[in-house]
């Protein structure tokens, strides 16, 4: 469809007359009637009868006026999304409760004149493809798992080592204590649902298992946070692994507990990746800001497996 003949149309009807659109569109009355009669041919229709007052809309033109309207919003919406700068960033945070999401309201907390686009993205094949497409500037993702680095124009630095902490319910053996050693964890029933094969936490989860001897279950499916929490705070046998920055709440009468792993203390390595050629003028603002609040790379008593993005 023309997007002229559409946004003549739509002139027509805000101006009340073909005369008066021509004089907002900047041409002649005959370039205006000559579209309207294009679009009117192509849809098959009339979409206008003139009248001493100038021009009405038929019964067919008011059924098409708010499609439209709606085909130029999409127009400008087309436009603005390859308009590098006149955009918003647009950033992966996996989810909204994690570190990556609280490492983007701090971006925001510092840069409000920057406009954002927060996106929630899943694994991290289609991930990198997006970001080497452009369709988005930057994701924030936990490893390069074995046999799937990144591709040489995807650059990557870690922004933030987030500990895991042990996650119980009141009545659980470990509910009590201040801390817990990964050795202590050894035996007990850690329970991490929808952990999906192929992914970087599920890398990162087989790892943890082999190099300490844990036993994680990722049996039944994955129906979020609130459930999860819910069953671990009514199971005594179960325990979970939380990230320290993950934001929770929960009802008072759970009485959950967030207890430190140390001995060493697993650290998930969140990093930022984006391609290498990407013009956004902000993304190197936001470079900047995590660069500036990073914290706890590679420090002593912490774990992280061999493979991980280096810093």
């Amino acid at each position: 469809m023309d997007l002229e003949a559409v946004r003549t149309f739509v002139a027509v009807v805000e101006a009340g007359q073909f005369q008066k659109a021509a004089a907002d569109l900047a041409v002649t009355q005959q370039a205006v009637s000559k579209r309207v009669a294009t679009l009117e041919r192509d849809l098959g229709v009339r979409l206008f009868t003139r009248t001493p007052r100038g021009a009405e809309l038929t019964i067919d033109g008011q059924a098409f006026l708010p499609h439209a309207r709606e085909l130029l919003r999409a127009a400008e919406r087309a436009v603005a999304s390859v308009r590098t700068g006149r955009r918003p960033l647009r950033v992966d945070v996996i989810n909204s409760r994690g570190a990556a999401s609280g490492l983007m309201r701090g971006f925001h907390r510092a840069h409000p004149e920057i406009e954002l686009d927060v996106l929630m993205l899943f694994d991290i094949e289609p991930t990198v493809t997006t970001i080497r497409s452009g369709t988005i500037d930057a994701s924030f993702r936990a490893v390069a798992a074995p046999g799937r680095p990144l591709p040489e124009d995807v650059e990557s630095v870690r922004v933030l080592d987030e500990p895991l902490q042990l996650l119980t319910g009141p009545a659980h053996a470990l509910a009590g204590a201040r801390s817990v050693t990964l050795a202590q964890l050894a035996g007990h029933r850690i329970w991490i649902p929808g952990i999906v094969p192929g992914t970087e936490w599920a890398a990162y989860y087989d790892d943890l298992v082999a190099e300490f001897g844990l036993t994680i279950e990722s049996t039944g499916p994955n129906f979020g946070s609130d459930a999860l929490l819910d069953t671990v705070a009514d199971t005594p046998a179960l325990a979970t692994f939380m990230g320290e920055h993950t934001r929770l709440i929960w009802p008072a009468g759970h009485g959950l507990r967030r207890i430190p792993v140390t001995d060493p203390t697993p650290v998930y390595p969140h990093s930022l990746l984006w391609h290498r050629d990407n013009p956004h003028p902000a993304l190197a603002t936001l470079r900047a800001h995590l660069a500036a609040t990073a914290a706890g790379h590679d420090a002593a008593g912490t774990w992280t497996p061999g493979w991980v993005i280096p810093r």
